[in-house]
């Protein structure tokens, strides 16, 4: 019933699409087996779907529970692990379905023992063409797929400035760009330490940087004051952008 009322609430704030997920993927978090995953989401999906007319995510990364969440009325597969289950890419071909590929090394409860890169950015986009080109190859038409280079995850606070400030290298991929910042760690690390509840004007002025560098969705808590921040920036960039 909780679900169903915060739903409500993201709706009513503007929401384009509501994401639901049953297995949590914060740093360190231990995982849940598919059973479970789906008893806990696949109510919220149906009455979800009953009521809303928005499309309905289902973030997952196990193939059985992407397949019942979709029966139950989910349109689109939020693949933290992007096709770590060998199943998920026919799963999500046969559906038709859309999907988001994310980037992470690892697993939620190992990712950030000690995450190294040379250059995150090129690697983070070598390692996204990567998993799309298999997604293409599973049956999923590009047109379907959406990137997110994974903030938070397997990355430290330095690579997540570095992915936020250089997102638009993402672009040759040819996809559209999901970013995925709100209320995350290093946030409050740079605004003096501030707990997640506190993190929202640190979101939506994330969200607008990354909106200059391309991001087009945008997976966040405060749906309201991040929309109204994204708006005020996509009317100056409009106009920034058009002939003089």
């Amino acid at each position: 019933a909780r679900a169903i009322e915060r739903a409500a609430e993201l709706v009513a704030e503007g929401a384009h699409i509501i994401d639901v997920g049953g297995e949590s993927t914060r740093p360190g978090a231990a995982p849940v087996e598919p059973r479970e995953e789906q008893a806990r989401v696949l109510p919220v999906i149906a009455e979800l779907r009953r009521r809303f007319d928005v499309p309905i995510s289902i973030d997952t990364r196990h193939a059985a529970v992407a397949r019942a969440a979709i029966e139950a009325g989910a349109d689109i597969v939020n693949d933290i692990s992007a096709l770590g289950d060998p199943e998920m890419g026919g799963v999500v071909a046969d559906s038709g379905a859309g999907l988001v590929l994310m980037h992470m090394r690892g697993t939620p409860a190992t990712m950030q023992q000690d995450p190294r890169y040379d250059d995150v950015v090129s690697e983070v986009t070598d390692e996204l063409a990567a998993r799309l080109e298999a997604a293409i190859a599973a049956g999923i038409p590009a047109e379907r797929i959406v990137v997110d280079p994974g903030i938070g995850f397997a990355k430290t606070f330095e690579h997540n400035l570095e992915l936020l400030a250089r997102l638009s290298h993402l672009a040759k991929l040819g996809r559209p760009i999901l970013l995925g910042v709100s209320r995350k760690a290093f946030l409050g690390a740079l605004i003096g330490g501030a707990p997640p509840a506190e993190r929202a004007v640190a979101t939506a002025a994330a969200c607008v940087a990354g909106l200059f560098q391309g991001a087009r969705i945008f997976r966040v808590h405060d749906v309201k004051i991040v929309r109204e921040a994204l708006q005020v920036a996509a009317a100056i960039q409009a106009i920034s952008s058009s002939p003089a």
